[in-house]
């Protein structure tokens, strides 16, 4: 499974940017930078996340730093899927 790819197609998804999401480096900032994600949005991709690769996120793990870029987001998953 490629980890990146998967990522995008969710944000792509949750975030309805109908293909923008493929467009994203590694460096692309995400939250404060794109007005879809918000407050409401974090938890559906949080959720959506959780379901497609298979983890439970817990409170505790989340914090703005996560969601900061792409890439920041793609080693939070890798991360989980390591543990």
């Amino acid at each position: 499974m490629d980890v990146r790819n998967e990522v995008v197609a969710v944000l792509d998804e949750v975030l309805s940017l109908k293909g923008r999401a493929s467009e994203f480096a590694l460096d692309t900032p995400l939250l404060g930078a794109l007005p879809e994600l918000d407050s409401m949005a974090v938890i559906a991709l949080i959720t959506t996340i959780e379901e497609r690769f298979g983890f439970i996120v817990e409170d505790d793990e989340i914090d703005g730093s996560v969601f900061a870029s792409l890439a920041t987001l793609v080693d939070f998953v890798h991360s989980k899927l390591a543990a």
